[in-house]
């Protein structure tokens, strides 16, 4: 039996090998008739935009478009529009996406000189709707789990699938990462840090779904979780901690010079979470995309350097994704771990001799 699954699971990957060396080259040939432009190909998936945009079929693209919600500080009023209003260039009630300049993909409007204004923009955008999907999505797995544990024995039943798996990983992240590293009021801190792990692991795996957002990529998001954790080590901090800063166990001439140094590392600790997360995530999927790219370029140049080239990126493209599976949770982990240490080292106890 278990060799059958395990035929059936080859013959299915290598179904979607074939599939992708099959589909990928018809749409590089379809693209011959325009020029393909790799840069904006990449950052085109990677950013944000105000339109859900999944793929194109010939000429014809495939995307959701989403609501703008602008106020206009020229005429002082709220708007609320669809971004298929401003698509290509268009222009609608005096706002259009700008295509290049210091507002290049934003939606802005001239004042009485001509000069290019921003709104104030609230509108939801493709990451901002799939910030919301991916949190709905999470909360309803965990209460899923929590359902299970209210109907049933667990002195007498284990959990299986998916509720076993998460056990599994919330008890790894409690035992290994917050009791490891935090002496202390374990519980205080336990729900922010469980809660970080889940979203950035979360996100990450939704993120490598071909047509998804790109959350963690985003550094908005990155920077919010770095101030939580900010947060979270200098609010709940002792008395310690603020002494070792401003007043360390180093001789009296080195204590300004020390002092700065520290105080300067209570800033640097998060912005070192956040381009690390944010920088990680964009690399890997840019390398992705830059690798899917490789097979529409070849095709520009000649079919049968194309038709060469595709199965072999096809398998780099694929190894690169399972690559990115181990990204994922490696990123969710090193950042819960720095957050934990971050925040152990915040409440250090009282030196003895």
């Amino acid at each position: 039996m278990r060799n059958m699954k395990s035929d059936k699971t080859l013959r299915l990957f290598l179904g979607w090998v074939l599939m992708f060396c099959f589909f990928l080259p018809i749409q590089a040939r379809a693209g011959e008739k325009k020029e393909f432009n790799a840069s904006e190909m990449i950052f085109g998936h990677i950013g944000d935009s105000y339109e859900w945009h999944f793929t194109d079929i010939g000429d014809t693209p495939v995307a959701i478009p989403l609501p703008i919600i602008v106020y206009s500080q020229v005429r002082g009023e709220w708007f609320l529009f669809s971004s298929k209003m401003v698509e290509e260039g268009e222009e609608y009630q005096g706002f259009y996406i700008a295509e290049e300049g210091d507002y290049s993909g934003k939606v802005v409007e001239k004042d009485d000189s001509g000069k290019e204004v921003r709104p104030l923009d609230i509108s939801l955008t493709k990451n901002a709707v799939a910030l919301w999907i991916n949190c709905l999505l999470l909360i309803a797995l965990i209460l899923w789990c929590a359902r299970w544990y209210k109907n049933k024995d667990v002195s007498s039943e284990a959990p299986k699938g998916i509720v076993g798996l998460m056990e599994m990983m919330i008890s790894m992240v409690y035992n290994d990462i917050i009791k490891a590293n935090i002496p202390v009021h374990v519980h205080r801190y336990a729900g922010y840090l469980l809660c970080a792990f889940f979203f950035i692991f979360f996100n990450n795996l939704i993120g490598l779904i071909p047509g998804s957002a790109n959350i963690t990529g985003n550094i908005a998001v990155t920077l919010v979780l770095a101030c939580f954790t900010f947060l979270m080590v200098n609010l709940f901090a002792n008395g310690e901690y603020w002494k070792e800063i401003f007043w360390a166990d180093v001789p009296w001439w080195m204590k300004p010079v020390m002092a700065i140094v520290e105080f300067l590392g209570v800033f640097t600790k998060p912005i070192a979470l956040m381009i690390r997360l944010f920088a990680n995530i964009m690399a890997g999927h840019a390398a992705l995309l830059a690798l899917i790219s490789v097979i529409f370029i070849t095709f520009s140049i000649s079919s049968v350097l194309g038709s060469a080239m595709t199965p072999l990126t096809v398998f780099f493209c694929i190894f690169l994704d399972c690559l990115e599976l181990l990204v994922a949770f490696i990123q969710a982990y090193v950042f819960t771990m720095l957050s934990a240490v971050f925040i152990g080292m915040s409440i250090p106890q009282h030196h003895h001799e």
